[in-house]
């Protein structure tokens, strides 16, 4: 298996982490969360690994390097100018028919080889990672009629569920055929792409562990959490 990390992004949710630090190599317990990533995907199975890079790229090939210390390949794809989370893959050379993509901030024990094994035999261009949230609105919900603003509902501090993007996916090559070339071009762009096309993605639910670690807040509990995962990641 091969994987695509996505690291080229400023952090900035994640600021003041992130003022001096990029946030790859942010630490979470002992290790950076890109290592942490990284790590597990060599668990899994992975023996090569593309990593995009933007902001503080010099920074984090440095620290990485080839990929020998962990026992894996690692290539760089570099960008001029921020292009989203999906057109940077199409920059680089030498991808297999199929490979892993993710978000480069996650914290997670996902078995990536059965996704992988999942996506080939579901035959998709694209398979998402999906982790069901529970949301739940600290107010009184009204229900409005438009046209007589009388009330027609009531609940109060209802929660919602909703399906969500993990930012890791499985892609088949052909699928960057729907990117156009050097401009932004993100998940949301895909996504949306490919319904038009009739070409909706697969989706691999999990219920396991898994954080984005996109803000202090999230960043605090990966700290909090990391030693009782320990054994899994």
């Amino acid at each position: 298996m091969k994987a695509v990390i996505l690291a080229g992004g400023k952090g900035t949710r994640l600021k003041p982490y992130t003022t001096v630090i990029p946030k790859p190599l942010v630490p979470v317990g002992e290790k950076a969360i890109l290592e942490i990533l990284i790590t597990r995907l060599k668990k899994e199975g992975v023996d090569e690994v593309f990593i995009c890079l933007n902001h503080f790229a010099e920074i984090i090939m440095a620290f990485f390097g080839d990929g020998s210390r962990f026992g894996l390949k690692i290539n760089y794809s570099l960008e001029d100018e921020p292009l989203g989370t999906v057109a940077p893959i199409k920059l680089i050379n030498g991808l297999p028919e199929n490979f892993l993509v993710m978000n480069g901030d996650l914290l997670t024990d996902l078995p990536f080889h059965e996704l992988f094994d999942y996506h080939m035999n579901g035959k998709a261009l694209l398979t998402v990672s999906t982790f069901t949230r529970k949301n739940k609105i600290d107010f009184g919900v009204i229900d409005v009629d438009p046209v007589s603003l009388f009330a027609t509902g009531f609940r109060e501090k209802p929660e919602y569920t909703f399906d969500v993007s993990m930012g890791v996916y499985a892609m088949n090559r052909d699928v960057l055929e729907f990117v156009p070339p050097g401009t932004h071009f993100g998940f949301d762009n895909l996504m949306l792409t490919l319904l038009e096309k009739k070409r909706p993605a697969k989706i691999f639910p999990y219920g396991g562990y898994w954080l984005d670690i996109g803000r202090p807040d999230d960043y605090e509990k990966a700290n909090e959490d990391i030693e009782k995962l320990n054994n899994l990641l």
